[in-house]
Parts: C-alpha cells; sequence; structure tokens
C-alpha cells in the first residue's frame, strides 16, 4: 500500500521560504529571466541555414582553388572566457579562435570528420529525427577512433554554428537520476511521477510540464544518493526533489537542473563530498564550465548554494583526523587552480572554507558523518542545515 508522503511542519520551512523570497528580489532587481525558461534554442530553418552557409564557404573556397578552413572559437584558453555574477562562465564577444585547415595533415582527418557530422546532423534536423552521441559513434566506429572524438567534434559544430546541442537533434544516454515531489510530461506525451521513496528515475532528456517543490538538493555522488533514498529522506522533507549526475553531471542533467530553477525559482543546494572534485563539481552545476562556456545561459544557475559537506563541518562536528583523507599532489593542484577561477572573488565565504581545507592538507568524503551515526546525514545533518540555513 502505497503512502503519501509526509514532510515536516509548515515552520520548518521559514528559513527556506525566505532564502526563496530573497533570490526572487534579486531577480527582480536584475531585470528577471526569459519567460520561456531561459533556454534559448534554434528553429530547425535556422540550423538547416547555418550548416549551409559552412558548406557555401567550403565550396567557394574550392572554387578559388584554396583550401577550406573551419574557424572555431578557443575554448581551451581562460583568455577566452569572462565571468558574469548572473551568469556564470561564458565566451567574450570578440576571442581568440583556432582554425582546422583541410590541408594540414595534423588537422585534414579533424576536418573530415566535421564535415561527415554536419551531414549526419543535417538529414536528422531536415527529417525531423532525432539520434544519441553513440548512434553517430556506430555509424562508422572505425573512422572515428572512439566517442570522446565524437563528443568533442558535437561541442566544435555547436560552438562553431552558434547553436545550442539540444537543436542539432543530438541528445545523449542520461547517466543522471531524479527523485522526490515531481511530476512531468516527457516530449513524446509520457507522464512521469517521480515517487518520494526509495527508488529514482533517469534524468530525462526533455520535459514539457513539471510540478513544484520546496527546494532541489543536488547531489554529488550516486551512493550518498541511494543512501538518502534508503533513509526515506524525500518523503521526511517532502516536498522536495533530489538530483544526482552521479560524479561531474551530463549535458541532461545540467538541463533538468536548470530548467526546474528557471521554472519554479526554489532554493537549489548542493551536497558534495569537501574536497577539490567535489567543490569543482558544484561550481560546474552553477557557473558552468570552459568547455561549454559558449552555451552557458542554457546551463548555469548562479543561485546554487553550497550545502555541504563544508570543511568548516568536519571541525565543528569534531570529525577524527583518522576518517580524513589527505590531500594528493594532484588534489592539491586541482585546489589551487580553483581558487584562482574568476568566480572565487564573489564567493568570500567559499574562498574561506578552500583555503581552511588547503591549509589543513586532509579531504573528507560525506560517507565520515557516519562516524556520528550510521543515518546521521539524513536524520540530523541536512535536517538542520536546511532548517536553520546551514549554507553558503
Amino acid at each position: 500500500m502505497a503512502f503519501a508522503p509526509v514532510g515536516p511542519e509548515a515552520s520548518f520551512f521559514e528559513v527556506l521560504d525566505q532564502h526563496r523570497a530573497s533570490l526572487l528580489a534579486a531577480l527582480r532587481r536584475g531585470g528577471g529571466e526569459p519567460a520561456d525558461g531561459g533556454t534559448r534554442l534554434a528553429s530547425s530553418s535556422e540550423v538547416l541555414a547555418s550548416i549551409e552557409s559552412v558548406i557555401q564557404d567550403v565550396i567557394t573556397s574550392l572554387a578559388r582553388n584554396k583550401a577550406p578552413v573551419f574557424t572555431i572559437d578557443n575554448r581551451s584558453s581562460w583568455e577566452n572566457i569572462k565571468f558574469e555574477d548572473s551568469v556564470g562562465l561564458q565566451m567574450v564577444p570578440h576571442c581568440t579562435r583556432r582554425k582546422i585547415k583541410s590541408d594540414s595533415p595534423k588537422s585534414v582527418k579533424n576536418f573530415a570528420l566535421i564535415l561527415k557530422i554536419l551531414s549526419i546532423i543535417y538529414k536528422l534536423v531536415q527529417s525531423n529525427t532525432y539520434a544519441t552521441k553513440r548512434d553517430i559513434y556506430y555509424t562508422d566506429s572505425q573512422l572515428f577512433g572512439n566517442q570522446t572524438v565524437v563528443d568533442n567534434i558535437i561541442n566544435d559544430i555547436s560552438c562553431m554554428l552558434k547553436v545550442p546541442r539540444m537543436s542539432l537533434h543530438i541528445s545523449s544516454t542520461s547517466k543522471g537520476l531524479i527523485a522526490g515531489n515531481l511530476r512531468y510530461i516527457e516530449e513524446d506525451g509520457t507522464k512521469v511521477h517521480c515517487t518520494c521513496g526509495t527508488t529514482a528515475v533517469a534524468v530525462p532528456s526533455n520535459i514539457q510540464g513539471i510540478r513544484n517543490a520546496k527546494f532541489l538538493l543536488i547531489v554529488e555522488k550516486d551512493a550518498t544518493f541511494q543512501r538518502l533514498l534508503d533513509d526515506n529522506f524525500c518523503n521526511r522533507m517532502s516536498p522536495c526533489i533530489m538530483v544526482t549526475g552521479k560524479g561531474v553531471p551530463d549535458l541532461n542533467t545540467r538541463l533538468l537542473v536548470k530548467k526546474l530553477w528557471d521554472t519554479f525559482h526554489i532554493p537549489v543546494f548542493t551536497l558534495v563530498d569537501a574536497d577539490p572534485h567535489g567543490i569543482e563539481i558544484m561550481c560546474i552545476y552553477k557557473y558552468g564550465s570552459m568547455a561549454m562556456s559558449f552555451e552557458a545561459h542554457n546551463l548555469t544557475v548562479p543561485a546554487i548554494r553550497w550545502l555541504g559537506l563544508l570543511p568548516s563541518d568536519i571541525k565543528r562536528l569534531n570529525i577524527p583526523r583518522d576518517t580524513l583523507i589527505p590531500l594528493t599532489k594532484r588534489d592539491q593542484m586541482k585546489l589551487d587552480s580553483v581558487l584562482k577561477r574568476p568566480y572565487v572573488t564573489c564567493q568570500p565565504f567559499w574562498r574561506k572554507e578552500m583555503e581552511m581545507m588547503a591549509d589543513s592538507k586532509m579531504k573528507a568524503e560525506i560517507q565520515a558523518l557516519t562516524f556520528l551515526s550510521s543515518d546521521y546525514l539524513s536524520r540530523v545533518y541536512l535536517p538542520n542545515k536546511l532548517k536553520f540555513g546551514g549554507w553558503i
């Protein structure tokens, strides 16, 4: 027999409601967001016209006995990235560019692969059909060599055409999971009702209708996500939504988080390990990544707050040192890298937490809280953080 989720008393959500009110006030001061949810897609005719323009340039070059060249914004240099607190990391208007030449031994194969995938995309858009990145790889796996080659070229094409990847009719298999008070309609009309029990559903590639909740909790790791489900966290904190990208989030997970924020403007929190890797994953959700900076408006949620695990929590809760893990040289390099990022300047409390980690030379996984009790995370830590505003 299924029972309706019973959450805490209304007074529990007072601080959360105040936080949401402040987020909405900040949005109004900033002029708000697009009414369509912020995602800017290109029409099929626009995509086809963009591809035709690229091919026409290739034909023109050949007609003039010149070697065709693709010119793509360089997304591997911080010099080409600017930071805006309201958007995150995005490309500067006049960035340096790299050339993929058809007459260069180093890039001729890449040039040919871009042409091949452009032709596949053109047929997909023209016929209004969709394919996954994996489907494209298997059209000629020997030619492409590996999936990463296909993934990188698709991102290059999206950047070159100035078109969101969703508009290219290319999808990716979701690895993320979602649970909680959420009902939505998939693009094909399928109605999905997530539960507050011990099961989750895969993050959808596209959704049309969703219902509200008090907050959204992004969980870094699948193991922690599953433990919270087992502890009936969603039910006890209802109405809420939980999402995990199972580590570094894929595009679908980031799009879903963005969609939920744009639609409801509910508080969004992250629960990550107190280590440089976890912090970077949180930054990807909040501010985006250099590789996808050309699509920042569709992917970032700057309103995200860091709920835990904070390095200061480790000290405050007297977590024994023998449950902590020493920072490796790679960890220290990652931490130094994050501390130099442009968005850290406007996050003094984040900087303080990261400097605390650097000084201690130790990191901690969320599982370190089990030293206090096996269900401390779901029974004490998270409820107290949410009730009393323990986020930064």
